[in-house]
This record gives C-alpha cells, structure tokens and sequence, in this order.
C-alpha cells in the first residue's frame, strides 16, 4: 500500500491527497484497533499496521534539535546512539563544528556509545567522525536496515536500547522505524543547504511530521 500510495504522489504530486488519505485513515485505524484488541491478534494487528498505515514513516518523537535534548536523562535508557548528518548535527555538506564536537564529548562522557549511520560516500563520513571521535557507516543504503543493524552489532546494543535521531522521513525515520529502533525526528539545521531531491522529499514528508 505505501510504495503504491508513493507511486501516486511521485506521478501527480499531489500532496492535498496524500493528507487526505491520512486523515481518512485514522477513524478506520481506531475501529480496527478496537477489533484486534479484542479478539487479542496483536501480531496480526502490528503487521496490518505497518502495512496500510504508513506507521514506520511516523516517528516516536520529534525535537527541534539534537542539541536540545536532555541527554543525561537519555542516558538512563539508551546505551548507544545512532545519528544522520547531514542537517541532523551540521548544515548539509559542513564539516563537523566545535558544538557537534562538544554534543558527542558529552554523550561519551554519559558511557552512550555512538555511530554515524549515513548515505554519503566514505570521503564525506570518515573526516566528520573523526573530528567527533565516533564510529561511521556509510553508504548505508537507507531506509534500508543493514546499515541500522550494522551499527548495533559494531556497538554490541540491540533496538531496545539504541536511538536514532535523524532529520528526513523517508530514509532516516523509515529505515530506522523498520529496524525497531526508537526514533527522534529533528528539525533540519539548515534547511536552506538542502540539495533539490531533499528539498523535493521534504514536500511529500510534511503529514508525516509528527508523532505516531
């Protein structure tokens, strides 16, 4: 349903029909949640979720931005966490800065490992993870989850206590949603620095943009 639902909008682009397709979801979604509860099919339920709800494109949280969380309560719950970052921690194509150095210098000193989980090549990645002093993956392929579960198994941390913020939908919160990781959606730190398909993707990402 979803790639059949993002086939329609890549064609017309119509973005008045994809929250209209949303919006006449919800009322179906309680009427159904009232009958798997009921009958006690929670797998089933789960499954039927993910498939007609677009939910894996919804995050479990959403923050202004990364540098405004409150990590030392994170830390109680999380042993590791997973960024994007590109306007998830710098403008798009910048260099690690002093305050991206300083966020990871206080999330290690919290004993939470971290990991770099990205798209771009390894000439963009390894120069930003070596300035914050973390471990990368790049070109990670998402929203697929290799690249998510590749990072665990480097950190030795399951989706129960690993996070990941990341800034765009349909790669960052998609693939990590499908991973099992608990997800943060960030503001973009600079949405002006956005190349043109980013900028295209963040058209059809706005009914998304909140809280499943």
């Amino acid at each position: 349903c979803q790639y059949l639902l993002r086939g329609w909008l890549i064609r017309f682009g119509d973005i008045g029909f994809l929250n209209r397709a949303v919006s006449f979801l919800d009322p179906l979604k309680n009427g159904l949640t009232a009958y798997f509860t009921a009958f006690k099919i929670e797998s089933l339920k789960e499954r039927f979720y993910k498939m007609i709800f677009l939910e894996n494109l919804y995050p479990d949280e959403w923050t202004e931005s990364v540098y405004s969380l409150e990590w030392e309560q994170l830390s109680v719950k999380y042993r590791a966490v997973i960024f994007d970052v590109d306007n998830t921690l710098v403008p798009h194509g910048a260099a690690a800065d002093e305050r991206a150095v300083r966020l990871f210098e206080r999330i290690h000193r919290l004993g939470v490992r971290t990991m770099l989980v990205s798209n771009n090549g390894e000439e963009r990645v390894k120069p930003f993870a070596d300035k914050v002093q973390t471990e990368y993956v790049y070109k990670a392929g998402k929203p697929k989850k290799r690249g998510y579960e590749d990072a665990m198994r480097r950190m030795g941390t399951t989706a129960e206590n690993t996070l990941f913020i990341g800034d765009q939908i349909f790669t960052d919160i998609w693939g990590a949603n499908r991973a099992g990781i608990h997800t943060i959606l960030t503001e973009p730190v600079a949405p002006s620095t956005d190349e043109i398909q980013i900028v295209i993707k963040r058209w059809f990402e706005k009914p998304f943009r909140r809280k499943r």
